[in-house]
């Protein structure tokens, strides 16, 4: 039985393993600068399951103090276009935010659904400040006005997969950030 590939599924790399580091370190540099001389406490909500490569990535390179907590939200099932219905599947422990600055980390902002109501969630939480994370943005596909505060790469409109990115719960493992091929989901 021959062994199955995943690589073989990518048309080709877009963001490299390299460019994926230069740009996490980028963006802690930032967010240490930012939050340097708070007296609140910084938290990093890590959106789950994507962004969980990035954000481990990302708390090592920040020279302050944070903490971190996870949520899960979804408006894509297994589908490759967002649905626009967003659902909180895993909130946060905290139930008010009122002494913290909040770093929401994401892996992609694509329509910007999913993450606007998440934001306004944050919000109505009383957090003293809700700040925008992404590793990649795809501004080409925005339907709803998002401000990104923090952000690694912006990329064409391509299904993208790697780095905790994924399509239908696999590719998540790749290193870098790829182009999937077409026919893996035109032919599901």
């Amino acid at each position: 039985m021959a062994k199955y590939n995943i690589e073989q599924d990518v048309k080709k790399v877009l963001i490299t393993e390299e460019q994926i580091k230069s740009a996490v370190k980028r963006i802690a540099d930032e967010i240490t600068r930012d939050h340097a001389d708070s007296d609140r406490e910084l938290l990093l909500v890590c959106i789950l399951k994507g962004s969980l490569p990035f954000t481990s990535d990302l708390m090592k390179e920040i020279r302050i103090p944070c903490i971190l907590d996870f949520m899960k939200v979804s408006s894509y099932g297994s589908e490759t276009i967002s649905t626009g219905q967003v659902k909180i599947k895993y909130d946060l422990s905290y139930e008010t935010l009122e002494n913290y600055d909040v770093v929401v980390v994401e892996d992609i902002i694509d329509t910007g659904h999913t993450l606007s109501n998440l934001l306004v969630h944050l919000k109505s939480r009383n957090a003293h400040s809700v700040k925008l994370c992404a590793l990649v943005d795809k501004p080409d596909r925005r339907q709803i006005d998002v401000k990104v505060d923090y952000c690694g790469y912006t990329i064409p409109d391509e299904f993208v997969i790697g780095y905790g990115l994924d399509y239908d719960e696999k590719y998540r493992n790749l290193p870098y950030i790829g182009v999937l091929k077409e026919e893996v989901y035109l032919n599901k």
